[in-house]
């Protein structure tokens, strides 16, 4: 927005924007209204309705208050989940369920941190800085070196500017955003957030990819979180899970990280269900093995590994406690569906519910030849 228009007195309104997940579970939509007060806490913030099919009205129940790092203190921006008339959850609400799973550890405090990754495209939905006719160099010098991940330069980066923008818009909103950084694909990112405990978790990684399309927005480019955009040996994307409870922050914690890891493996393939945005169809592009991604046919846990599936830190190894790392998750995931599914795996010890189509997921390898 051009800064005459920010600068512009509201006369003491507040303006407060209502940011929703849509019914494809992966996007979202918004519409903003006026207040006369600013909201200092969430209950300060009325509920409203939206129209998510030509016919039907659903609730909006704020469940996040964030500085709106767009037009300024005092307006804000609020996150919310959506209802039915009966103020049941919606049908693509999955924040409702991940939440009566982290009420039922709570005791046990599990803390979550999501490493973002996603890919930046132009207008003409090409990656930038691509040849418009084929692949940028690979990904791997011939002395070994990774070319464009966590590069310096013109021709090993694109898309900076967004990165950064982005992060001081994070800071500023009031998420526990950790880091940033150039992944190993050209014009592919990364950040972080977390660590964050519980459902709160959920509700900070869905606000930073909202702020992240905006962001892009202005600079007329597109954010993706495909997990493969290209096949064979390119990287893909993903959202690596950073998970510990409380004992496993403790000394001598490493013990129960690795039964948290033996619990995660023996249900692997129930939890790659839960994963990506289509049951497990996008991670059998993406999880192949190798390109740092992990296999698809079985869970390899390991120490400095990263191209296991669960990766314990060099670290956390040699301090005996801290956290484990769930290389698993695509980008696209629902960050409320992955921790449901681990603190239900490790905390619970529940059963999944949701069905992995393993015949399915060797034919979508068959066809794109991984």
């Amino acid at each position: 927005m051009p800064s005459h228009y920010l600068n512009l007195s509201t006369n003491g309104k507040i303006k407060v924007e209502y940011v929703w997940i849509n019914v494809s579970g992966q996007t979202f939509q918004s519409k903003t209204r006026t207040l006369d007060f600013e909201p200092k806490t969430l209950s300060d913030v009325p509920m409203w309705t939206c129209v998510y099919d030509p016919v039907k009205e659903t609730y909006l129940k704020p469940v996040g208050l964030y500085n709106d790092p767009f037009r300024l203190a005092p307006h804000k921006i609020v996150f919310c989940e959506t209802l039915e008339k009966d103020m049941n959850p919606s049908f693509f609400n999955s924040r409702q369920r991940c939440n009566e799973v982290m009420e039922a550890a709570k005791d046990q405090h599990p803390w979550f941190g999501m490493e973002q990754e996603y890919t930046l495209l132009g207008a003409d939905k090409h990656p930038l800085g691509w040849p418009k006719d084929g692949f940028p160099a690979p990904q791997v010098n011939a002395e070994g070196l990774a070319v464009y991940q966590m590069a310096s330069g013109t021709g090993t980066v694109m898309g900076r500017k967004i990165s950064e923008c982005h992060y001081a818009a994070c800071l500023y909103a009031g998420l526990s955003i950790a880091g940033t950084n150039a992944e190993e694909l050209l014009s592919e990112w990364e950040y972080q957030i977390g660590p964050v405990e519980g459902i709160h978790l959920g509700d900070q990684v869905w606000m930073s990819r909202f702020l992240l399309y905006r962001v892009a927005e202005q600079f007329d480019v597109i954010v993706t979180f495909n997990p493969k955009i290209a096949a064979g040996d390119w990287s893909g994307a993903g959202c690596h899970c950073n998970f510990s409870t409380e004992k496993m922050r403790q000394p001598g914690g490493l013990k129960v990280i690795l039964e948290a890891c033996e619990k995660l493996s023996k249900a692997h393939k129930e939890h790659l269900a839960y994963y990506d945005a289509a049951q497990g169809k996008d991670n059998a592009r993406r999880m192949i093995g190798r390109s740092t991604a992990p296999p698809l046919e079985e869970c390899v846990v390991g120490i400095m590994n990263r191209t296991a599936s669960i990766r314990v830190p060099l670290m956390v190894e040699q301090n005996g406690c801290g956290y484990l790392e769930d290389r698993r998750p695509a980008a696209n995931c629902d960050p409320y569906l992955v921790t449901e599914a681990i603190v239900k795996t490790v905390c619970l010890g529940r059963k999944l519910s949701r069905v992995y189509a393993e015949d399915d997921f060797k034919k979508i390898q068959e066809k794109h030849k991984i």
